[in-house]
């Protein structure tokens, strides 16, 4: 990707990187693996798994996806595909280990914030008072953030089969999780505005 050129939708990425995979051409692979992985491994932490169950968890995906490249319909459901497999073998995991662990911000991995929201955070000066207001949002609240943050186009239907959402909540809850964090940083005195 160029310097200063537009971020490419996850969804379309991961198409695209299927495709040349299917042509013989695995480089496109290569940055699927390091865009998506953050957003698989936030998915399988929804589950309640501890970081190296989540990490283990996403490399079987991978796997799975290399494995069944040829077995997926069409390129566009890649994404989906990945979600979807995740959260299954999430839950096979849980349900065999029994161990939950709860997420919380500390825990998951840095992801590459689109650049308007990592500048206005950095010019707000109030990156720790952000976070600490985020880490008192309902577990939902964050996870749900920290996925749709992840792709300049969410896609609601992934979202909605990983997560167990009907795709109508997904706006909505958004909306009310982000409502919560703007009440709550106005009313902290630390928060500096704007």
């Amino acid at each position: 990707m160029t310097p200063g050129a537009p971020a490419k939708d996850l969804a379309v990425l991961a198409a695209d990187a299927l495709s040349a995979h299917r042509l013989g051409d695995s480089r496109a692979m290569g940055e699927m693996v390091t865009r998506i992985t953050p957003l698989l491994w936030r998915v399988a932490r929804a589950q309640g798994l501890d970081p190296q169950a989540a990490e283990d968890v996403v490399q079987t995906a991978w796997v799975r996806l290399v494995e069944s490249a040829d077995a997926i319909a069409s390129p566009q459901a890649t994404l989906s595909w990945l979600l979807v497999t995740t959260r299954r073998e999430a839950w096979n995991v849980s349900r065999k280990t029994r161990h939950v662990v709860a997420t919380s911000p500390e825990d998951l991995p840095e992801a590459d914030p689109a650049p308007a929201v990592e500048e206005a955070v950095v010019a707000e000066a109030g990156n720790a008072v952000l976070w600490r207001h985020v880490r008192d949002l309902s577990r939902t609240c964050q996870q749900l953030l920290a996925v749709l943050a992840q792709a300049a186009k969410p896609d609601y239907r992934a979202i909605s089969e990983a997560f167990g959402m009907p795709i109508g909540s997904i706006g909505p809850t958004r909306g009310r999780c982000l409502a919560k964090l703007r009440l709550s940083l106005e009313a902290d005195p630390e928060w500096v505005r704007s």
